[in-house]
């Protein structure tokens, strides 16, 4: 006899997803839509504890051609959307986030040539930065993956 595998939500749209990191889209919304993908996304290194340092700590992330930014921290081990702006900031243009998300480049490459940068407090920058580069897999992989390559298509148009 086979138990019924447990139904996920869907990820949202992409161009839903990328509406409502923007700026001026209610922090209600935000964490509707935003929070869910990043918590289902970090699972494991959120119970593994290794998001531990953001607890009570925000940091931003901008991408500054679409003009999008989006304000984190960790509370009850679980990632959530801030209103308030953050402590460390990293900013860039959408083409070097999905790099640093999918791997297609040495993320410390991108910090080195400026395409990236961590503004404010580097300490807190830097370490959200070797929570993203340390995943083996990056984060193109699964339902995240699979909304990166369309965030990515969509941005094209």
């Amino acid at each position: 006899m086979s138990l019924p595998l447990p139904t996920l939500p869907r990820l949202p749209a992409p161009d839903r997803l990328i509406r409502a990191v923007d700026p001026r889209v209610p922090i209600a919304v935000k964490r509707r839509l935003v929070e869910p993908v990043l918590n289902r996304t970090f699972a494991e290194p959120l119970a593994e504890g290794e998001f531990d340092a953001l607890e009570g700590r925000r940091i931003t992330l901008a991408i500054e051609d679409l003009g999008l930014a989006l304000t984190l921290t960790l509370e009850g081990e679980r990632l959530r959307v801030c209103a308030e702006p953050g402590e460390a900031t990293i900013r860039g243009g959408w083409r070097e986030f999905l790099c640093l998300a999918t791997r297609r480049e040495d993320p410390d490459a991108l910090f080195f040539q400026r395409r990236l940068l961590i503004e404010g407090d580097t300490e807190l920058g830097l370490m959200v930065k070797n929570l993203l580069d340390g995943r083996e897999e990056g984060l193109a992989q699964g339902p995240f993956g699979e909304l990166l390559v369309r965030l990515e298509r969509l941005v094209r148009r």
